[in-house]
Order: structure tokens, then C-alpha cells, then sequence
């Protein structure tokens, strides 16, 4: 009888030591498509014995939406292109950094870390991660030779068969068919109101040449594996993904140039969970995550260090090899003065039949 009672003791212990051990930390991400690879994230989670969970933005503008929304609370960590990252900081949506507590930091291109875009009054608001080009993608059994031009969007013969991204990218890719990036390129993030105009009738032009529009990376390669389209404005993350698909994709930065952006990370000003998500901040950025981030991604990481863990063949693909050169073909995105103009330009393009 008493072997019996301790036993039962001893079960019951065990089971409110259970109930009582504490629950591992949860950090939540609000990123990109590829920012939450189980390939790297799983790494984190082991070492600080926590959970990553993961919600994914279509757009920059609906990431800002959501924080401006009452949303900031629900998210540790975000992701920020360069066009919006400045508002974010200026907004008290973010919280600023100590920089010194980045050991990695120190390895970041001097190239995005001395580019103003996460800093307000002197006081910086987060680390770059990646950086990439909005390029062409396209079908190589239906274009033997790339496309030298955007051009080639309104083509009569692509009719339906042309995706483009559901962004403000896509305006800024406009205006550059228009030329209006000419003598200045950052001129494409600050138009007047008689260039959205012609940019607004250039994109209706090119209505009945699209398919579908994209919001989110998947979508578009759906799109391809489909044959729905042959033509797209993409990231490389789609042609790393139907690369691996075996599918026939590919990629060329046009004549006329491309805008792209530096993505940082930032911890919100909400967070309940500042600890962890610097932790999470170092991590990201240390040079064997980011060889690993752009396996997934197909994103030049912001850690040239990465390069030391990859093969020749990627590095070139990278153009860790050629940043400068790579870099003079990119006009990065920058915070647009005029966002709600644009916005609203946008969306009558979208509306028009």
C-alpha cells in the first residue's frame, strides 16, 4: 500500500514539475518570402532553445499598413525594404539599436552600412540583411536570347502572357521605360504629378499584356510552372526556385538598368522580446547564416564573410566577385516623399478595365 501511495507521489510530482516548466520564448517575424527557412531558422531555435514563428508581407506598403494598424505589438522582427525603412524608423515603429552588441556588425559591406536608409538622428534603427535587383525573368524556351529592354512588356505578342509584381516597383519600372531616371536615378522615388501621370497611361498600356499581377514569390512561379506566363518583373528568389524545378528560367538585368533594395532587419518598438530578438538580429547576419540564407534566396547577402563558405560557381552568382560593377546596374530603393501619391496611382491603374 505504500509502495503504491509513493508511486502516485511521485507520478503526480512529475506531472506539476511538467506544468510548471516554462514555455521556450517565441520570437514572431513579420518578413519576405525565404526570410524563415527551416534550413537556417532551425539552427536559432536549437541554440537559444526558442520558436520562430513567421507571417510574410506581399508588399512594403503592407507591412506598413500593418504596424501602423495596431499589428506592431503582434511582431518582434521585421524586415524592411530600403523604401519604407526610413518611415519606419522616423514613425517610432521601431526600435533603435545598439550597435556594439552586433559582433558581425563590424563585417558588413561598408557600401549598405554607410547608406542613411535605417538611421534617424543619428541613432540607427537595424542591420542590412540582403540585397538584390527587381530583374527579368523569363521563359528561355520562348526567349533563346534575353530580352534586352522592358521594352519588350508591351510587345502586342505577349498579349496575356506578362506578369508583373503588385508594388510600387512596378511604377518605378515604368518611369525608367520613360526615362525619367535620366540624369538622376533617385529622381524615379520623388516624380511629379505630370510624371505618375504619364507613368499611370504607360501602365495602362501594358493592361492587356498582363496575365496576372503577383504579390507573393510562389505565386509567381506558379505562374511559369503553369505556362500562364512567359515574361515577368520577378526577385531571383523565383529563379532560384524554378532553377530548382528544372524549369527553363532566366534572368537578365536590362538595358535600361533596374531598381532593387537593400532588406534590413529591425526589432519593433513593441516587442516584448528585445533580448532574443538581438539575438536573433547577430545570428541573421553572421557570415555561415548568410551563405545559408542565400541558398534559399538567391540574394546577395549584406555579410561579404559568406563567401568564404560558398563554392566559385556562387559567388559569381552573386556577384560577391563584382559587387561595385553588379551594384552601378541597381537603383536601390529609397524612401518615396510622396508615397500616398504614388499609392494612389497605382491603384487606379489596378482598377482601370
Amino acid at each position: 500500500m505504500i509502495r503504491h501511495f509513493l508511486i502516485a507521489l511521485l507520478a503526480t510530482s512529475i506531472l506539476l514539475l511538467g506544468s510548471c516548466a516554462k514555455k521556450p520564448p517565441t520570437l514572431n517575424l513579420l518578413v519576405w518570402e525565404g526570410y524563415a527557412d527551416p534550413s537556417f531558422i532551425r539552427g536559432f531555435e536549437e541554440q537559444c532553445h526558442c520558436k520562430i514563428t513567421a507571417s510574410y508581407m506581399g508588399s512594403s506598403d503592407e507591412l506598413v499598413a500593418k504596424l501602423r494598424g495596431g499589428s506592431a505589438g503582434n511582431y518582434d522582427v521585421i524586415s524592411p525594404s530600403s523604401d519604407v525603412a526610413t518611415s519606419i524608423a522616423a514613425a517610432g515603429l521601431a526600435a533603435p539599436l545598439e550597435l556594439s552588441k552586433f559582433p558581425s556588425y563590424s563585417q558588413l559591406s561598408l557600401q549598405l552600412t554607410s547608406l542613411p536608409l535605417v538611421r534617424v538622428k543619428g541613432q540607427a534603427f537595424g542591420v542590412p540583411f540582403v540585397w538584390g535587383p527587381n530583374p527579368i525573368i523569363y521563359d528561355t524556351t520562348v526567349f533563346p536570347q534575353p530580352p534586352e529592354s522592358w521594352n519588350v512588356f508591351w510587345d502586342p505578342k505577349y498579349r496575356g502572357k506578362v506578369s508583373i509584381w503588385d508594388e510600387l516597383s512596378t511604377v518605378y519600372m515604368a518611369a525608367q521605360v520613360l526615362g525619367f531616371d535620366k540624369p538622376d536615378p533617385t529622381h524615379l522615388y520623388n516624380l511629379s504629378d505630370a510624371e505618375l501621370d504619364a507613368v499611370k497611361k504607360k501602365l495602362l498600356e501594358l493592361k492587356p499584356n498582363i496575365r496576372k499581377m503577383w504579390s507573393t514569390g510562389g505565386e509567381l512561379t506558379n505562374l511559369f510552372q503553369n505556362h500562364e506566363v512567359v515574361l515577368a518583373m520577378g526577385w531571383p528568389l523565383m529563379t532560384n526556385q524554378l532553377r530548382k524545378l528544372t524549369f527553363p528560367i532566366g534572368e537578365i538585368i536590362p538595358k535600361e538598368n533596374t531598381t532593387g533594395w537593400i532588406d534590413h532587419l529591425m526589432v519593433t518598438a513593441g516587442s516584448e522580446n528585445k533580448e532574443l530578438a538581438y539575438k536573433f538580429l547577430e545570428y541573421m547576419i553572421e557570415a555561415q547564416t548568410q551563405k545559408k540564407v542565400a541558398d534559399v534566396t538567391g540574394y546577395t547577402p549584406a555579410n561579404p564573410q559568406a563567401a568564404q563558405y560558398m563554392t566559385p560557381e556562387q559567388v559569381k552568382s552573386l556577384h560577391l566577385d563584382d559587387v561595385d560593377n553588379y551594384q552601378r546596374h541597381i537603383y536601390f530603393w529609397q524612401d518615396v516623399p510622396r508615397r500616398t501619391k504614388y499609392v494612389e496611382i497605382w491603384n487606379e491603374v489596378k482598377a482601370a478595365q
